[in-house]
């Protein structure tokens, strides 16, 4: 459908940020002066606590008015990139936020120069922005003179330009055809592909649905690649110029993490968890009675004659019941997010695919996107944005907006275990052992499959990248490709045959566009699985411990804030625990299938 013929009951209602685009306007403008004011009163006077302090609470100030103006025109864009209107609004804003930022940029490098005796009044004065002051300090080796970080602000919204042309090659230019299997036409589409057709049960459909969206994209690899080289290239340009060790120290500065840590969430996946997915794909390939397995066999169903059709009605039930250990505010909020349209459900010509959950600063919403299919895989999608909504509705009332930029390492937690909760409540409503298993596969097909091998892959070929790219070198489509399927291999081994095509998958994720985003799904799922056994072995201190993490934002590091959730992420126990769960999940999947003969 086009946009304007999606219902409005499927849509969010974005009036809850502001009531009108002229409203969003006037707090645009607001912003531009607030901006201009910071730099005509402050710009060379950061010296002493109290003008430092006055200095932060204003930029914080103009922080979340950029955060909310910014969301509004946004989120309407990433509902419909074939809008000109919405498209040219949100490059407005984009635009005007580079101006401001620009005019503010001067803050840290005058941070850093102030003498030790001023910044250790400040941070202990500071409130909300102490532990702004704190980390700008860290960053201090890297910070540059007044001018030149005024220079690269100035250039912030170029820099972006590649992932612009990733989405606008993605969403607006590809056109896909539809296909034909046996004398039945099927329409085709991005988001129709990865919500719909890779889940097909019928083989013929699924794998010609594969070979079509493959040979579509590949017309536009070339464009992909470019912008894609520009992308990194632009990492290791900035890693240089601040003076970083590498591209990835500079990437994973500010997860405050070391590479050991990034290195080992890689590493102990990609050996010790591959035997267990391929024994995975060996019982996909059995219950389908498959010829072979492809790698356009992987998203299959274990039982798809089993997997119930969904409602948005009823997965607003599955959710309460499901996420109820959480609490009766929590029960509340997701009542409150179906009553309210913080969901986008519709399925419409330009959208993003995929989905995501922004919850704008000062904003009493979350807003989510997905594409609805009315599949139980959809209620997992909505449990975990719905897990960051509630992170953030936490961290959001306790903390200032400069404390609620929540490190990658972790940000994944709240929304994880959200799915492994409500595992946990299914599994308790029916001892079936056919409905046992459906709900097992759905842990291990959804949430474990999509994080710890989907995003885990994309994490250990983007590394390979960085790597290059690092060593002094660039990359092109045929390089990137090439990348990719020697990591497939490595992890699939001769258990999936990687049809043509498979490589290509380079092509399809928009976190390659957010620096080190991929690998952290797996590392915010180990937390979220040691926390959720936590939940049913201790109750409520369990829930409390996490709660209390929650609202932390990014006062704490990633080691502080598993921590107090329970968890030491200081040795890879967690997640070789995690690993052999899964293994386990897998196992008891075999015999169930063996017990149930099919």
């Amino acid at each position: 459908m086009k946009r304007s013929e999606v219902p409005v009951n499927l849509t969010w209602d974005l009036s809850l940020i502001y009531k009108s685009a002229d409203e969003a306007w006037k707090d645009a403008d607001k912003l531009r002066k607030l901006a201009a004011k910071i730099e005509a009163d402050y710009k060379g006077k950061l010296t002493d606590a109290k003008t430092i302090v006055d200095c932060l609470h204003l930029s914080e100030e103009a922080g979340e008015l950029a955060t909310r103006v910014s969301h509004y025109f946004e989120l309407a864009m990433e509902t419909d990139y074939s809008n000109a209107e919405y498209v040219a609004n949100a490059n407005k804003i984009g635009a005007l936020l580079t101006e401001c930022y620009t005019q503010t940029s001067f803050i840290d490098s005058e941070l850093v120069l102030a003498s030790e005796e001023a910044l250790t009044e400040a941070i202990k004065i500071g409130g909300s922005v102490s532990k702004y002051i704190e980390k700008s300090l860290r960053a201090k080796p890297h910070t540059l003179s007044s001018e030149t970080e005024k220079v690269l602000a100035s250039l912030d919204e170029l820099m972006n330009t590649p992932y612009d042309v990733y989405l606008q090659t993605k969403l607006s230019d590809m056109r896909f055809d539809d296909f034909t299997v046996n004398g039945k036409t099927y329409p085709l589409g991005y988001a129709l592909f990865e919500d719909e057709y890779e889940y097909e049960k019928d083989t013929d459909v699924r794998r010609a649905a594969f070979r079509n969206f493959s040979d579509k994209i590949k017309q536009y690899e070339n464009v992909t690649a470019t912008a894609y080289n520009a992308y990194v290239t632009r990492d290791k340009r900035m890693a240089e110029v601040r003076n970083y060790k590498d591209v990835f120290d500079y990437l994973l500065f500010e997860e405050e993490i070391t590479k050991d840590l990034y290195d080992r969430q890689i590493d102990v996946i990609m050996e010790k968890l591959a035997p267990h997915m391929r024994k995975y794909a060996k019982l996909l390939q059995k219950v389908h009675k498959l010829d072979k397995m492809t790698y356009a066999d992987l998203k299959l169903s274990v039982d798809p004659e089993f997997d119930p059709r969904v409602s948005i009605e009823e997965a607003e039930k599955y959710l309460a019941d499901g996420l109820s250990v959480l609490g009766p505010e929590y029960v509340d909020m997701i009542h409150e997010a179906f009553a309210k349209r913080w969901m986008d459900f519709a399925t419409n010509d330009g959208k993003c695919t995929g989905g995501f959950c922004a919850s704008p600063y000062g904003v009493p919403a979350s807003f989510i996107l997905l594409s609805w299919q009315n599949r139980m895989a959809d209620v997992f999608t909505l449990a975990h944005e719905l897990g960051h909504a509630g992170h953030f509705r936490l961290c959001n009332k306790e903390q200032g907006y400069y404390n609620t930029m929540v490190p990658r390492y972790y940000v994944e937690s709240p929304s994880t275990i959200n799915e492994l909760l409500l595992t946990n409540y299914l599994e308790k409503t029916n001892p079936d052992p056919r409905f046992k298993r459906w709900v097992i596969s759905c842990t291990v097909g959804k949430t474990y499959y999509h994080n710890f091998v989907t995003h885990l892959l994309e994490a250990a070929y983007q590394r390979e990248v960085y790597k290059l790219i690092d060593q002094g070198g660039s990359v092109q489509a045929e390089t990137l490709s090439e990348i990719f399927k020697d990591v497939l291999t490595k992890f699939w081994g001769d258990t999936v045959e990687l049809t043509e095509g498979a490589e290509l998958t380079w092509m399809r994720q928009p976190h390659y566009y957010m620096g080190l985003y991929s690998y952290s799904y797996s590392a915010s799922l180990t937390i979220a699985t040691k926390v959720a056994r936590r939940v049913e072995e201790e109750g409520q201190k369990a829930v409390d411990d996490w709660k209390e993490a929650m609202k932390a934002g990014s006062t704490v590091t990633p080691l502080e804030f598993a921590k107090m959730a329970g968890v030491d992420i200081s040795t890879d126990g967690p997640l070789n625990e995690t690993i052999d769960y899964i293994g386990s999940l897998i196992d008891e999947m075999w015999e169930l299938t063996e017990q149930l003969g099919f």
